[in-house]
């Protein structure tokens, strides 16, 4: 990507389906000029307004500035709805429910699950998302029934069985009274083949790539096996060029500091802690998983 934002350059191309590879390429690099300029240059083409707005409520979320994602994330639905591209704003609508569970936001995370399902109805990238969303937001049941319907209507469909199926699975088997640890891993079995596969999710919505992962990483915690922990989340953390600006990256390193602290390995858990909190410097207040992320910090000895 960088190789073809620096040809572009040197030819002095400038058109709308490189605007957002060189905005990635910008975000990787830290270059916030050349972000502002490209997200500017984004805006205005009808090609990628939508999609540009979207990537920039991604990129807030994941840095805890929720209401400014929010507000961002309703100019992308809005732009993708007038255009007639229902599906479009049911996945900007979903991507909005999964980063809103993400942070414990349950009921906003219904919400908007609920809202992209009507949106973008019988896409299956919607219906995956909002099931994750549903999935860590505690409402199993709904979550489940979009499972069935995935599972059912597209029996063939790698993204569906092998990425999408398996993650949703093994949230089912964690998110109960008792949780199923060594059952959430059988059912990413399946996954693991795809592991640093991004699914249609990821190269439409620009997120849910690396999902597997992560809640594989959660079953390990929960087992209380934090070396494996460790290496799933840090797998994440080693591929930043396909997560990019999904707001799994800060959940990904929160749940990273969680595992060392448990290994207790606390120098580094300090470190990992420590940038988190520098990404979240701007966040909202009042956010559940900040608040808890802050104490967990402040008790390490």
């Amino acid at each position: 990507a960088l190789l073809t934002v620096r040809l572009a350059a040197d030819r002095k191309v400038e058109h709308a389906s490189l605007l957002l590879t060189q905005y990635f390429a910008a975000f990787l690099t830290g270059n916030e000029n050349e972000l502002r300029r490209t997200a500017t240059s984004a805006r205005t083409s009808p090609a990628t307004e939508d999609s540009i707005s979207h990537i920039e409520a991604l990129a807030l979320a994941r840095s805890g500035q929720l209401q400014d994602a929010r507000r961002m994330a309703a100019v992308a639905v809005q732009i993708a709805q007038k255009s007639g591209r229902g599906e479009r704003a049911g996945l900007f609508e979903a991507a909005t429910a999964v980063w809103e569970a993400f942070y414990g936001n349950a009921a906003a995370a219904r919400q908007s699950a609920t809202r992209a399902l009507e949106l973008g109805r019988g896409g299956r990238e919607v219906d995956y998302a909002a099931a994750f969303a549903l999935a860590l937001a505690g409402d199993l049941p709904q979550s489940r029934a979009l499972a069935e319907v995935l599972a059912r209507e597209f029996p063939e469909d790698t993204s569906v069985q092998f990425m999408y199926l398996p993650a949703l699975r093994a949230l089912f088997s964690l998110n109960t009274p008792t949780p199923d640890a060594a059952a959430a891993r059988q059912a990413l079995q399946a996954a693991s083949r795809y592991d640093l596969a991004l699914g249609r999710v990821g190269f439409i919505g620009r997120f849910g790539g690396l999902y597997p992962i992560y809640v594989r990483g959660l079953a390990y915690l929960a087992a209380r096996q934090p070396a494996e922990a460790v290496g799933e989340f840090q797998r994440i953390l080693d591929h930043r060029s396909i997560v990019l600006v999904d707001p799994m990256d800060a959940m990904a390193r929160l749940q990273l500091a969680r595992a060392l602290a448990l290994s207790g390995d606390t120098v580094k858990a300090k470190g990992v802690y420590s940038d988190l909190l520098t990404l979240w410097k701007n966040a909202d207040t009042g956010i559940p998983v900040l608040e808890e992320a802050r104490a967990e910090y402040a008790r390490l000895p």
